[in-house]
């Protein structure tokens, strides 16, 4: 039993050395890589306070919320516009960019 211990603790690696047995060749390899990208664009649009007014044969209060008749009996228009500052408009747009590439790569090697 100890000669096997002694000779399992002395063994040593062998070695084998390996000489192809080719002499040339080519290798071809082909990648197709597809990638899809969803991009969203929301865009929102600001603005301030805006009043105004329009007509005819009429005053407007200082207000705005009332007017009274310049020439009664005669026809009249009243038109008042207001917004309150803040978000006045918003645009969302959603597109999808597929993108698709190959590559094919020779190698050609001799000895």
């Amino acid at each position: 039993m100890k000669l096997f211990l002694l000779f399992f603790l002395f063994q040593t690696a062998a070695i084998a050395q390996t000489t192809p047995n080719f002499t040339q060749g080519s290798m071809q390899a082909t990648t197709t890589t597809t990638q899809t990208i969803t991009e969203t664009v929301a865009h929102e649009i600001y603005g301030g306070t805006y009043s105004s007014w329009s007509g005819s044969n009429v005053t407007p209060s200082a207000d705005l919320s009332s007017f009274t008749i310049d020439t009664a009996g005669e026809p009249f228009q009243y038109e008042v516009t207001e917004r309150s500052a803040g978000v006045i408009e918003t645009i969302d747009i959603t597109r999808d960019i597929d993108f698709s590439s190959t590559t094919t790569s020779l190698s050609v090697f001799s000895q």
